[in-house]
């Protein structure tokens, strides 16, 4: 059983920085990659960035200048750093666990059926 909580949110002006994290409890499999993901009220869930076994990681544009992904080596946590936060940043963040895949990013976008998932954490950008 694998468990997901996210923590670090909270609320910013613009321009500042947070940084996420995510714990892994349980076994995790080494096949797996991890992610996070965001979605605010009347919006789709939406794909930030994802980090593969093997350490590599893969952004959506809207953030790739602004957010790094990290892991520790023991994969327990989860990192989202994030830098010159924006108001269209403000969403419920969470952090996603399942095998690695071609498109890992956009299949979990699109379902949050599979894989295992943390209950989010608030980040609130004010201007």
């Amino acid at each position: 059983q694998v468990r997901l909580v996210e923590s670090g949110g909270g609320s910013v002006q613009a321009g500042g920085s947070l940084r996420l994290s995510c714990a892994v409890s349980g076994h995790l499999n080494s096949r797996f990659s991890m992610g996070w993901f965001r979605r605010s009220p009347g919006k789709r869930r939406e794909g930030l960035a994802v980090i593969d076994s093997t350490g590599s990681p893969t952004y959506t544009d809207s953030v790739k200048d602004r957010f790094t992904i990290s892991q520790d080596n023991a994969r327990t946590f989860l990192y989202l750093q994030m830098n010159n936060l924006k108001p269209e940043d403000t969403a419920m963040y969470y952090c996603a666990a399942d095998y690695t895949i071609a498109g890992w990013l956009q299949i979990h976008e699109s379902d949050q059926t599979t894989g295992y998932w943390g209950p989010g954490t608030q980040v609130t950008v004010s201007s």
